[in-house]
């Protein structure tokens, strides 16, 4: 059997990314004129000229909390969502609330290629214990097996014992759904008897996958790997292993997604190895999100995977890019520092740290500069954007985390 589950994932990654920018500005004419919402929201943009990364990271990103204002000032899509799309197939709603239709064709959110990647084959029997209610999550994963070959058991979740009854009557050989549920399920067949040893392979997400966790796992006999997917557009990355089974660095973005890292707050792309917010473009024609920001912070890895797999490799999820703070009664956005950096160029990078002085919230600017900084020019900027004053402490160039956050909120509140 091939070590991959089509030729596109070993392509020449320079063929990859020029077909993708050529698909690019005929899809987002059809996006346009199918989406009124997203016509406003792109007004002005021609999109024969999007044909390039440098032209897409001309266009602003869409949050999620704008997508949301415009959900809300015209339900349920805001005018992001082709309605043709729409007939014969789900809608979902997610926390926030964001609604989001499914996209159309077998698979569409690209679980099928994070399947193989995990070892799970055609014929396998998937215990699916993802969520089928409201959100897409079950979904996510129940279309994509199926449309590779697999059964599923939509377990959906909650009922422990129902569902511990279930796998060891069915016996699937596949678990999907977070990473913790499985240790219940696997403790809870253990207390009461049951054989579950079924279980050979699991997929997860929504979850951390502690090391520990997997190590367990794997001394449980289940070989578990991992996926980083949203709601919006499923699968956008899946984690790959050697000929042994062994994990390798990272995960691999999918195919058919245009995947950018930008600085959080702005729509900057940042550079390779740098941390910053997961912005996405993808070719859904129901549900068509260009440059929208996921709101997580990843980075991208150098090279190519040893697994041969040739698209981009990303850490995965590490954290939340949201990092919007209350100090003295005002927010601070993380667009405030980049405002901040934009002004002063002789600033590299900066952290503003929020700490406790007394009763009192105190605001403190790490600065990595060039050696010519005014101090007092950039506290004089902090305060006109802020409304907020603070403590300006120049620190060495390269000691400040590289991490994606721009405002560390380090009050402790239990004192």
């Amino acid at each position: 059997m091939s070590a991959h589950f089509d030729q596109d994932e070993i392509r020449n990654p320079a063929e990859r990314e020029a077909a993708l920018f050529a698909r690019l500005p005929g899809f987002l004419a059809r996006a346009i004129a199918a989406a009124p919402g997203l016509g406003a929201w792109l007004d002005g943009i021609d999109p024969a000229q999007v044909n390039s990364r440098e032209a897409l990271a001309r266009l602003p990103v869409l949050r999620k909390s704008e997508l949301m204002e415009r959900q809300l000032a015209e339900p349920p899509f805001g005018g992001f969502a082709n309605q043709a799309a729409l007939a014969g197939n789900r809608v979902f709603v997610s926390p926030g609330p964001i609604w989001e239709p499914q996209g159309v064709g077998p698979d569409p959110w690209g679980a099928s290629r994070a399947f193989f990647a995990a070892g799970i084959r055609p014929g396998d029997i998937v215990h699916n214990a993802f969520s089928y209610h409201m959100t897409p999550g079950g979904f996510i994963l129940d279309e994509g097996a199926r449309a590779y070959g697999c059964t599923v058991f939509p377990a959906g979740v909650g009922n422990t014992d129902m569902q511990v009854d279930a796998a060891a009557a069915l016996k699937p050989s596949v678990y999907t759904g977070t990473p913790d549920f499985l240790k219940v399920m696997l403790d809870r067949a253990a207390e009461s008897g049951k054989d579950l040893s079924s279980f050979r392979r699991a997929m997860v997400s929504g979850g951390a996958l502690f090391p520990s966790l997997r190590q367990e796992y794997r001394e449980r006999g289940v070989n578990v790997m991992q996926t980083y997917a949203t709601a919006e557009f499923g699968i956008i990355a899946y984690e790959t292993a050697d000929p042994d089974g062994n994990v390798l660095p990272g995960m691999v973005l999918n195919e058919n997604l245009i995947l950018e890292i930008v600085r959080p707050g702005t729509g900057d792309p940042v550079a390779e190895g740098e941390v910053g917010e997961v912005v996405v473009t993808s070719f859904n024609e129901a549900y068509p999100m260009i440059r929208l920001g996921t709101g997580d912070l990843s980075a991208v890895l150098p090279g190519l995977s040893p697994c041969g797999r040739t698209n981009t490799r990303i850490k995965g999820w590490m954290g939340r890019a949201d990092q919007r703070t209350k100090i003295k009664g005002m927010f601070v956005d993380p667009k405030q520092v980049a405002d901040l950096l934009k002004r002063h160029p002789e600033v590299l990078k900066a952290r503003l740290v929020v700490a406790r002085k007394g009763a009192s919230d105190a605001m403190t600017l790490l600065v990595e500069e060039r050696g010519d900084a005014d101090i007092a020019a950039i506290a004089a900027s902090v305060r006109e954007i802020t409304k907020l004053g603070a403590e300006i402490r120049i620190v060495e160039a390269g000691t400040l985390p590289n991490d994606g956050k721009v405002i560390a909120d380090e009050r402790d509140y239990a004192s």
